[in-house]
């Protein structure tokens, strides 16, 4: 209790010291950038990692309303609790409130009113609308707890809908209730069948001002009812008010997975009703969060348009990697999780949301740097997962195993922490569940153990299965040589090696291979289907698969016959033709260049891959074009799902010079950094400021690198070096240096 005690008073003094300091950088933060084509974000309000996400739903449904919102629509049907950020997947839209000018008499489960995006603002913990029926509703929110606040038209007769069959996709109501606790509390409840075949979740609604009336709806027939049955039906409710005579009505909703009684407890997180001071205090603690990585510009002593607009993009990006996982415990740390088993963490805060294919690869690792304290929390819920389910999660949402995606992503992660001796973790039993699921007996792993490689006939997406699996195998056995486990580090270093039996040297591709050796044909390296049970690569081809054994850059090259072969290979990905064969193509393989897919996160390691055989100013050059060509200050800046803040890890780790082309080897390559300077808040309080010295648009590729002042030579930097805070500068220039980093000395490791 007094631990709990002395990390609320820790909290609230850095809160208290953001805003001393003054809010300085959410002001770059645009939580619009993403909510158009396919980001797939949404505009809402919400605290980082906060259990709500209070934020607006067109109404509209398919796959670029994932979200519940999407900029090329322009009306809305509700404000919901419950987001997603970024997913190929639609779900969550929870506990959904609509403002109206009287009670709604609408039995289509969208009542939509219309409104304007120039009347429309978001800003990091607070949203707001004008609607075009002029009630004006406006939102900010702390962890458990979303604060409303609406102003009515004069003369009106307003009305809040709870509407709790709300839905989107595929996701449906299967059992709900609402009733009057008082006459200004509102208690309830939704449970859902979705993409997670168990959500449940209970809030309580507080109101400022008493109801005037409840009414009690079945949300199928829209038929007043005077009470609740208890046959499991859906309800909704809305309530009558007074005139409020042109004053706002607030209202705090608290959540909890739990019970509608911690839900009601859920409200205690906003004292008070002052809107301002809630809304003041999501800001700081965004203020806190974005001041961990300090950036500066070329240009000084004029207006910095060119520098504002990278600004935006990168704490934009910033905020969007501090969206996800999110808080699923109550204060205490107590939840429910899908098998209907109240749970307590023994230490911290359990966490859901793991889009563990996406997040491994640049999110993850760049927690170890900016969530030191949040991350152990992070990764311990990865573990309570493992307790309840016996294997580590691969899509973990609402604690439900969609098993969405391919590998067991949480593996790297785990290692990444083990290998990185981070504290907290239980590395004896990371191992254990390690094993679990690398042995489990589904999604192809008895057969690609068997084979060595999982046969095309065997199971579906077999060489995603197989390069994928082969790389986390490469995590066990770096975590098994750690622990002394040396015949497992054997078995599994040879099974990292799995990806081989399916590179055919003929061609130069990672190609489908049957159980009785033979190759799967006719075969097109341009071909990507959304056919699970015959594509052989998951949103993706031949061409961005064959890149995927970061934990062997130089064993792949050899396999192509050398290093200048596979750098003719790279180079070929960057500038064949776009066009993708097949009447299936999934939508995800977007933002190519060639056939490199940025939209999509296998690529996200590709251009680091020439600094590991001697040629880092290609990778420089490849990826200031990604930076400057993927990513936008507009609704549409990103070139593809978001996904849970991946898309955004690889702008903030790349716009700052580097990134962790090996998620688990604990070494960030460099490639070209945009800014001139970047301060990273490390451990010990202590900074590593990256410095860019002559960086322009023009002058892409690094000359030179000192470290603390001494001559730096190697192509990457350790995590025990960032660790240890300093300066490290790069000198910028028009022209590559192909001297730097050429010697096989200074290269990222290969495999052991």
């Amino acid at each position: 209790m007094i631990q709990s005690v002395k990390k609320v008073l820790f909290g609230l003094s850095m809160v208290l010291a953001a805003q001393v300091q003054g809010q300085n950088l959410i002001k770059y933060v645009d939580p619009f950038i993403g909510t158009g084509g396919h980001g797939h974000t949404y505009p809402g309000a919400t605290v980082p990692f906060g259990m709500v996400q209070l934020s607006p739903d067109n109404g509209d449904e398919g796959w670029d309303w994932c979200s519940g919102y999407n900029y090329s629509s322009k009306t809305i049907a509700g404000f919901s609790h419950l987001h997603l950020s970024g997913t190929g997947c639609g779900d969550w839209t929870d506990i959904s409130v609509m403002p109206n000018n009287g009670l709604i008499d609408d039995t289509f489960r969208y009542f939509k009113v219309p409104f304007d995006h120039k009347n429309e603002h978001a800003s990091p913990g607070y949203y707001s609308v004008l609607l075009d029926n002029g009630i004006k509703a406006s939102f900010t929110a702390t962890e458990r707890c979303g604060f409303h606040q609406y102003v009515f038209p004069k003369d009106s007769k307003p009305v809040l809908r709870f509407q709790l069959n709300y839905m989107i996709n595929w996701d449906s109501t299967v059992k709900s209730r609402i009733y009057l606790e008082n006459d200004s509390t509102i208690v309830g409840y939704r449970y859902s069948y979705g993409w997670a075949n168990v959500q449940r979740i209970y809030f309580a609604a507080r109101l400022s001002r008493p109801v005037k009336k409840f009414h009690l709806y079945n949300s199928d027939t829209h038929e007043e009812l005077n009470q609740a049955d208890e046959n499991g039906r859906a309800y909704n409710g809305e309530i009558e008010l007074s005139d409020l005579d042109g004053k706002p009505l607030l209202m705090k909703v608290g959540l909890s997975s739990v019970s509608s009684d911690k839900a009601i407890e859920a409200i205690g997180e906003i004292r008070g009703w002052s809107f301002e001071q809630c809304k003041k205090g999501a800001e700081a603690k965004w203020e806190t969060e974005l001041e961990k990585m300090q950036v500066k510009t070329a240009v000084t002593g004029k207006v910095d348009t060119a520098g504002d607009h990278l600004k935006r993009i990168f704490y934009t990006a910033l905020y969007h990697t501090c969206l996800a996982p999110v808080l699923y415990s109550d204060i205490d740390g107590k939840y429910q999780n899908s098998k209907g088993n109240v749970r307590s963490m023994q230490k911290g805060q359990r966490y859901t949301v793991f889009s563990l294919w996406d997040t491994f690869r640049g999110l993850n690792p760049l927690f170890t740097l900016t969530q030191p304290e949040r991350n152990i929390d992070i990764l311990n819920s990865m573990l309570a997962f493992y307790d309840e389910n016996g294997l580590l999660p691969v899509w973990d949402l609402s604690t439900f195993e969609t098993n969405c995606m391919s590998g067991y992503h949480a593996v790297p992660v785990l290692a990444d922490a083990v290998l990185k001796n981070t504290p907290g973790v239980d590395a004896q039993r990371v191992y254990e569940a390690m094993l679990k699921s690398a042995n489990q007996k589904d999604r192809g792993t008895q057969d690609y153990i068997k084979y060595g490689y999982l046969p095309s006939d065997k199971g579906s997406f077999s060489v995603t299965l197989t390069v994928e699996y082969a790389y986390d195998d490469w995590c066990i056995a770096r975590v098994a040589k750690k622990l002394g486990k040396t015949d497992d580090y054997n078995t599994f270093m040879k099974r990292a090696a799995s990806w081989k039996q399916l590179f055919d040297h003929q061609i130069g591709f990672m190609r489908g291979k049957k159980a009785d050796g033979t190759w799967v044909k006719p075969f097109d390296p341009f071909l990507a289907s959304t056919d699970w049970k015959t594509s052989m690569y998951e949103e993706g081809n031949a061409w961005q698969y064959t890149f995927f054994v970061p934990h062997d850059v130089r064993g792949l090259a050899a396999e192509f016959g050398g290093n200048d072969a596979f750098i003719n290979k790279l180079d070929s990905l960057f500038t064949v033709s776009s066009a993708v064969s097949g009447e299936s193509a999934p939508p995800d393989m977007s933002g190519l260049i060639g056939q490199y897919a940025h939209g999509n996160e296998p690529s996200h390691h590709i251009a680091y891959m020439y600094s590991f055989v001697g040629k880092p100013w290609k990778t420089q050059e490849r990826v200031r074009n990604i930076i400057e060509t993927m990513y936008h200050d507009n609704n549409d800046g990103y070139a593809g799902n978001e996904d849970c803040g991946q898309m955004s890890a690889w702008a903030v780790w790349s716009m700052a010079g580097m990134f962790p082309a090996n998620p688990a080897n604990g070494e960030y390559v460099f490639g070209s950094p945009v800014f001139s300077e970047v301060s990273l808040k490390v451990a010990g309080n202590k900074h590593m400021v990256v410095k860019a010295k002559n960086n322009s648009k023009e002058n892409i590729y690094i000359q030179s690198i000192t470290l603390n002042g001494k001559p730096y030579s190697k192509s990457f930097i350790t995590h025990a070096e960032l660790q240890k805070g300093g300066v490290l500068e790069m000198v910028m220039g028009p022209q590559p240096n192909k001297q730097f980093g050429a010697d096989a000395g200074c290269w990222p490791s290969g495999v052991e």
